[in-house]
């Protein structure tokens, strides 16, 4: 039989169960309620009927008012209606002659008489209802108690059967379940033998035949491609072993995986079988080889003596991380887990020299040529003086831009100089204790007829008791100057820039804020780049995108930081910090 059909009787007589129950409990309910209706129904009202007629006697006056009379026929008439004991109709019968013997009488003694029959005729009433109402609340007593034995008893089956049924019917769906799932733990320890056996025909005897069938074509797959996988190792160690760049793979208990011939050449490892030895062992008698491994060389090149001469290299590594099949107890686990590193020694020796050559040509090329430059920029301010002959507009108009073009060629050549210091290791510091002050009056003075041409007032405020900075004055001051070039470049007409100096900790924060169009945030972690220049909507660039790298350089070669603060819209603020007097310059000059 099929599980949804096994599903669907085992549900349906659950139905059946509950069904049974609620139409047998509804069953005595009803009864009891029916017994208690005809109480309060039949004989409550008669005993109602008989108080309201003795009502009318105790509180009347004999004979009877028309009113009273009246209302006295009227509950009379309703008892006649309520005939429900046996003699009651009798009973009935004599209070109406009574009554109208009472309506017919003027006699004082008659009335009296009269009145005491009505009350004994009353009261017969009333005592064969109470006994009634005695007779029928013992009957609805005894039905409750019926209906509760019984009830107790279909509960108890009802009981029984439910519980029968939780304890076996659910192992009808486990049991095939958690045979299912035995067999999936052992696949996933890799034991493909594993077979699962139903012998009634329902889903899951077929869905034990698809696992069947499962467990038999990786038994296959793993069979057949295990001299696949053997092929493709021994491949890939021969591709490991041919390269150029030194690599060496180590697992998670610190043994060697594989390291190549470049490797061993390099960090003189001789020829000696490495694989499988632990990497405290060979690093005992190797620096170099224990420096690599603890990534003191990582993130910077480094220089090996190497194949006869100087040689640079770069180390990269890389996390070695597989698919976790450990088995476990709990859900399964898809998650990657870690099981090595590979370190590989990247040669960039050529890089190196390419680079040095670079920065060779820069220095070359900028000192030759600031004199032609200076020699061009002096021509034309001789041509500009009206002693040497007067000019016409044009003439003025081409002598002003020869001197603008001059200017800002003489400026790179001065910035590209700079860099070759930095990019070779020349930067020369001269470290004196200064006054911020100082620092900030030297900035803006050689700025002041540029802010004062655009309107801009420059505010300068130093906080009180600010001491003294370490640091190379001249330099310092070019880092200002760009700060406040650039903001002077960006600022609208007759706006302001705050120049403040403050302390923070044990360093000075110097800081150039403008109100300018801002940056936006995609550019800000490039400013600092070399050649890097933020787009400026179509607008000519001015400049040659080494300013604010060259300033970095600076300052870190002070032992300081230079960072930006920026939001489109509001403004841009460059800052800077530098040791304090009393702090020793921490400098990679």
């Amino acid at each position: 039989m099929k599980v949804k059909n096994k599903l669907r009787l085992g549900f349906g007589f659950l139905f059946i169960v509950v069904l049974f129950f609620g139409a047998v409990s509804l069953f005595y309910i009803n009864q009891i309620a029916n017994s208690a209706k005809v109480i309060l129904k039949d004989n409550y009202e008669s005993l109602n009927y008989s108080r309201e007629m003795r009502t009318v006697l105790d509180e009347e006056e004999l004979p009877l008012n028309p009113a009273s009379a009246k209302y006295f026929n009227k509950q009379l008439v309703l008892e006649e209606h309520n005939i429900t004991e046996p003699g009651e109709a009798k009973m009935a019968s004599n209070l109406r002659g009574a009554f109208t013997a009472l309506q017919n009488t003027t006699d004082a003694a008659t009335l009296k008489q009269t009145e005491k029959n009505i009350r004994e005729y009353l009261r017969d009433i009333e005592v064969v209802n109470m006994r009634a109402i005695v007779i029928k609340n013992e009957k609805a007593h005894k039905n409750v108690e019926d209906a509760v034995v019984f009830l107790g008893l279909a509960g108890a089956f009802t009981f029984l059967v439910l519980f029968s049924f939780s304890v076996n019917f659910p192992g009808i769906i486990s049991n095939p379940l958690n045979a299912l799932l035995d067999g999936i733990r052992e696949i996933s320890q890799k034991n493909y033998g594993q077979r699962i056996h139903f012998d009634k025909s329902d889903e899951f005897a077929e869905v034990a035949n698809a696992f069947n069938d499962m467990a038999s074509k990786l038994n296959e797959w793993e069979n057949s491609n295990l001299s696949k996988i053997m092929s493709e190792k021994s491949r890939i160690e021969t591709i490991i072993e041919q390269m150029h760049d030194a690599i060496i793979g180590v697992n998670e208990k610190n043994e060697i995986l594989f390291i190549n011939t470049a490797a061993k050449a390099i960090l003189n490892l001789g020829e000696d079988k490495l694989t499988g030895k632990l990497v405290g062992e060979v690093s005992k008698n190797n620096d170099l080889f224990k420096s690599i491994i603890n990534g003191e060389k990582a993130d910077r090149a480094f220089k090996i003596f190497a194949e006869g001469k100087d040689s640079y290299f770069q180390l990269e590594t890389r996390e070695i991380l597989v698919p976790n099949l450990t088995p476990s107890e709990g859900p399964l686990n898809i998650a990657k887990k870690s099981v090595g590193i590979v370190y590989i020694l990247r040669n960039i020796t050529e890089f190196k020299e390419r680079d040095e050559a670079k920065s060779n040509f820069i220095a070359t090329i900028s000192h030759e040529l600031k004199t032609p430059i200076s020699a061009i920029k002096m021509s034309a301010g001789l041509l500009a003086d009206t002693r040497v002959g007067a000019l016409n507009s044009e003439q003025n108009q081409l002598v002003k831009h020869i001197s603008g073009d001059a200017e800002r060629l003489l400026k790179i050549t001065y910035e590209l100089l700079d860099l070759s210091q930095v990019e070779t290791g020349n930067i020369q510091l001269n470290f004196v204790p200064t006054k911020p002050e100082k620092i900030i009056d030297y900035a803006i003075k050689a700025i002041k007829f540029e802010a004062d041409q655009k309107g801009i007032t420059i505010e300068q405020t130093v906080a009180p008791g600010i001491s003294d900075v370490n640091a190379d004055v001249e330099k310092t001051a070019w880092v200002m100057i760009n700060f406040l070039s650039n903001a002077l470049r960006y600022s609208p007409l007759k706006s302001k820039i705050a120049v403040d100096v403050s302390k923070k900790g044990n360093m000075i924060e110097f800081s150039v804020k403008d109100l300018g169009k801002g940056i936006d945030d995609q550019y800000k972690s490039r400013l600092f780049d070399r050649y890097f220049q933020v787009p400026t909507d179509g607008q000519n660039k001015s400049g040659s995108g080494l300013g604010l790298a060259i300033s970095k350089e600076f300052i870190a070669a002070q032992g300081g930081e230079i960072g930006v603060e920026s939001e489109v819209g509001v403004g841009s603020r460059f800052y800077f910090t530098l040791p304090a007097a009393t702090e020793k310059p921490q400098t990679n000059a």
